[in-house]
């Protein structure tokens, strides 16, 4: 618990709102009190969102949501609410990892989620289970590159070598920088932001919830 309030007060010290909730129950109660009826909100693609009930909030006929994975929908109908998400209430989102120094790390391939989180949307609501949070910027590149990218890759069903091993090819490599990995197509690590002290005060919320969910 000590781990999770040193977090909190972090994000906090940098700008962001941070909350904590026991159980995924809790973080719903918070997220309906984060937005209100009507609200256009967009998500980016999450297991925890899902996991947690959240997606199901987000979704509901009390929202107008910006839904990617319609069905029917075209690749041009998808760009479109990548483009109008930027004018939305509110974006959801996970994060691959929270520093206990206040940071969000996150890595991306599409990088319509880490371009959302950045600017556009009025409010950022970031849902994370307390595994999520790491020491420091290090231990959170290395989290993406044994837990999350392998992870989501399966999911995807994506042809690349840590979705075959469990682990980024460049974990073998000593001399390995940031941004070292595959060359797949399939590649999911393209983009890498890190959140730190934000100008536009409270407009990103990180809520912690104190189980694990997502990768």
């Amino acid at each position: 618990m000590n781990r999770i309030n040193r977090t909190v007060e972090s994000l906090k010290r940098n700008k962001m709102d941070a909350y904590y909730c026991d159980t995924k129950e809790d973080a719903c109660k918070l997220v309906k009190a984060l937005i209100n009826k009507g609200d256009v909100i967009s998500s980016g693609g999450s297991v925890t969102l899902k996991e947690t009930g959240v997606y199901d909030i987000i979704t509901s006929p009390d929202y107008n949501y910006l839904d990617r994975s319609a069905p029917g929908i075209t690749r041009e109908e998808i760009e479109e609410v990548y483009r109008k998400t930027f004018s939305a209430d509110a974006f959801f989102t996970s994060a691959n990892a929270v520093t206990e120094n206040g940071e969000l790390y996150n890595v991306d391939g599409n990088s319509n989620r880490v371009a959302a989180i950045l600017y556009g949307p009025k409010s950022v609501v970031v849902v994370c289970g307390y595994n999520k949070i790491v020491k420091n910027i290090d231990e959170a590149v290395r989290r993406v590159k044994c837990i999350a990218a392998p992870k989501n890759t399966v999911r995807l069903n994506l042809d690349t070598y840590c979705a075959e091993t469990g682990k980024c090819v460049s974990l073998a490599d000593e001399n390995a920088e940031l941004c070292s990995g595959c060359h797949s197509d399939g590649r999911v690590c393209c983009n890498y932001v890190v959140c730190a002290q934000q100008r536009h005060i409270n407009r990103i919320k990180v809520i912690i919830i104190g189980e694990e969910y997502g990768y």
